[in-house]
C-alpha cells in the first residue's frame, strides 16, 4: 500500500526530465502515460481549487462552453493532475478542464495526485503562462525574472531549464532596465522586440528615449537602428556578454553559437539539419524580423 501511493505521488519536475529543457505540455504526457489505471482515481470537484501561484485568472468563455458540451457527452477523457493540500487538493494541470466539468454539472473528475513542492508549483504555473499564452515581450520579460528570483536561478540555469540561449534570457530581462516611456510603447506595439533589444543595451535614457521616437517617426527598421547605435563613441553600452569558449572540434558549435547570440535562442545543427527553438507566435516574428523575413 505504501509503495503504491509513494508511486502515485510520483516524481518532482527534475526527476521528470533529467537533463531536457522543462517543457509544460510534455510534463502532463509524461504523468498520464507514467500513471497506472489504478492509480487514477475520482475526486469530488467542490475539493479543488486553483494553483495559488498560477498567473492566468482568465479563460476563454466560448471555448470552456464547447469543452463542456463535449464532457456531457464523452465525459473527461484525460485526468487532471493535482497536489493534495491541507484541504482538498490544488490544481496542478487541467484547470480548463474543472471549469468545463462544472457547467457540465460533474460532480467528481478523474485526477493523478503528484507530490510536487510549492517550488515546483509555482515554476510548474510560470511555465505553462509562458509556453501557452502569447506573452508580450515585457510580460515575458517579468516571467523569467519572477522564475529567477523565486527560485533563486541563474540565468544560465533558467536557460537551460526552457532550452532557450543565454543570451536570450539576458536580451528579454534587459527590456525591463528600459524607461518607462519606452516600455509603454512596446506594450502598445508602437515599438517591436527587435527594436526595444537593441535600445535595452544602451546606458542613457535621455538617449534611449531619443531614439525610440526617431524609430517610430522614421519607420526605422531593427537594421537601421543597429547601424545607427553601432558607433561605440556615440552610444555607451551596458555589460556584454561574454561568450562561453568554441570547441574548435566540434564542426558546427561556432555557428550554433553565432547564431544562438544573433537570434537570442536555442540553435542546434544535426544530421545537416537546422533546428531554431521559438516559444509561441510572438517569439516567432521576433525571429523572422530579426532574420528580414517577413512571410
Amino acid at each position: 500500500m505504501e509503495t503504491a501511493k509513494r508511486r502515485a505521488l510520483g516524481r518532482g519536475l527534475e526527476e521528470l526530465f533529467n537533463n531536457e529543457p522543462i517543457d509544460y505540455e510534455k510534463m502532463e504526457e509524461k504523468i498520464v502515460t507514467s500513471t497506472p489505471q489504478e492509480e487514477i482515481i475520482k475526486i469530488p470537484l467542490k475539493d479543488l481549487r486553483s494553483n495559488p501561484y498560477q498567473p492566468r485568472k482568465n479563460f476563454d468563455e466560448e471555448a470552456l462552453n464547447e469543452l463542456a458540451d463535449s464532457i456531457k457527452q464523452h465525459g473527461v477523457f484525460q485526468p487532471i493532475i493535482v497536489k493534495k493540500s491541507i484541504k482538498g487538493y490544488e490544481i496542478i494541470a487541467g484547470e480548463r478542464r474543472v471549469k468545463a466539468s462544472i457547467r457540465a454539472g460533474l460532480e467528481e473528475i478523474p485526477a493523478i495526485i503528484r507530490d510536487f513542492t510549492d517550488s515546483e508549483m509555482m515554476e510548474i504555473a510560470l511555465l505553462e503562462n509562458l509556453q501557452r499564452e502569447n506573452l508580450s515581450a515585457l510580460e515575458e520579460a517579468e516571467a523569467y525574472k519572477k522564475l529567477i528570483e523565486n527560485l533563486n536561478l541563474t540565468q544560465e540555469s533558467l536557460a537551460t531549464r526552457l532550452g532557450k540561449s543565454r543570451s536570450h534570457i539576458t536580451n528579454m530581462l534587459g527590456l525591463l532596465t528600459l524607461p518607462e516611456t519606452v516600455k509603454k510603447l512596446v506594450v502598445e506595439n508602437k515599438l517591436s522586440m527587435g527594436h526595444a533589444r537593441i535600445l535595452s543595451k544602451l546606458e542613457e535614457d535621455d538617449k534611449v528615449i531619443d531614439l525610440a521616437d526617431k524609430v517610430i517617426k522614421e519607420r526605422l527598421s531593427v537594421r537601421e537602428l543597429e547601424d545607427i547605435t553601432s558607433a561605440p563613441e556615440d552610444f555607451a553600452r551596458k555589460n556584454k556578454i561574454t561568450r562561453k569558449k568554441i570547441d574548435e572540434n566540434a564542426e558546427y558549435q561556432g555557428i550554433e553559437e553565432v547564431m544562438s547570440e544573433k537570434l537570442g535562442t536555442k540553435v542546434k545543427i544535426k544530421n545537416k539539419k537546422l533546428v531554431i527553438n521559438f516559444t509561441n507566435d510572438n517569439d516567432l516574428n521576433r525571429l523572422l524580423e530579426i532574420m528580414n523575413l517577413n512571410p
